[in-house]
């Protein structure tokens, strides 16, 4: 939602809240001044669900914690007090702030430590706050390669599904889809192997402007034209599926830099940790 289209949203809600509070609790009105409404606003961050969770919030403390001098009958909420009412809540979850970051950095790694639990709870907070849910499920198809990897390749299908499956329907159904993602993801087995053995790719062929162009191999070439096959282009290529278990000696790493190795075998560390 547009800036303008969340505070007329927060606006009217605020009118139903104060009615709820005058002629149901019988306690004072809020009236927020432009800059309260406005940090309410920049906190949702365009969604309506997490301004009004906000506004709820804001509310319930104002129900009992509030003073007011003698013939006063309306509480007045600056920004700075409800951002101080927000914290002491423990519920500020800031889309663009701090809170975004750190929050599906905790889920991640909860999810990379196999504990099912407190993925869950993360994940909770987040959607308790407003969190885009197709942002966490983007997350999860990235969990699903660079944390489980080959040991469990059931796991990126399944997430692209829960991206798809929170596309169709949209919060609140597809909350069971998330939880399902993230609790199959943190009880997969784990292995780095393909996410170690790329980086070590990528920062070659960033610090070695040899090893990005290193010429490739003729047999490996592709000859479309006539021209190209009388250059070499394919010459002495072994199609390996005409070969006995498709097993050939043949090289395909350029001459330059020779055969390598990035896969290593090895799915996680070998390092103990003193606090087990």
């Amino acid at each position: 939602l547009t800036s303008d289209e969340l505070h007329k949203i927060v606006s009217k809600a605020l009118l139903v809240i104060n009615k709820t509070r005058k002629l149901v609790h019988n306690v004072p009105v809020l009236r927020f001044n432009k800059e309260a409404i406005g940090y309410i606003c920049n906190i949702a961050d365009g969604d309506s669900r997490s301004a009004l969770n906000l506004l709820e919030l804001a509310d319930s403390h104002f129900i009992t914690n509030y003073s007011l001098e003698p013939g006063k009958h309306v509480i007045e909420v600056n920004a700075d007090q409800l951002r101080e009412v927000l914290k002491r809540t423990h519920m500020v979850y800031d889309r663009v702030g701090d809170a975004h970051y750190d929050t599906i950095s905790a889920f991640h790694k909860s999810i990379r430590g196999s504990n099912a639990d407190a993925a869950m709870y993360y994940l909770g907070r987040m959607l308790k706050g407003g969190e885009n849910p197709l942002y966490i499920a983007r997350r999860m198809i990235r969990i699903a390669s660079e944390d489980v990897g080959v040991l469990d390749d059931s796991c990126l299908p399944f997430a692209i599904a829960t991206y798809q499956a929170v596309q169709f329907l949209g919060l609140p159904e597809a909350d069971m889809a998330l939880v399902h993602c993230a609790v199959k993801l943190a009880r997969a087995p784990k292995s780095v192997e393909i996410y170690r053995g790329w980086n070590e790719l990528n920062a070659k062929l960033d610090s070695e402007p040899e090893f990005a162009s290193a010429s490739i191999p003729l047999h490996l070439r592709n000859a479309p034209t006539k021209l190209m096959k009388e250059v070499g282009y394919s010459k002495g290529y072994k199609y390996n599926p005409d070969y006995k278990d498709g097993r050939v000696k043949q090289e395909y790493f350029p001459e330059q830099i020779g055969e390598m190795q990035f896969l290593t075998g090895l799915h996680l560390g070998l390092k103990p940790d003193p606090d087990l």
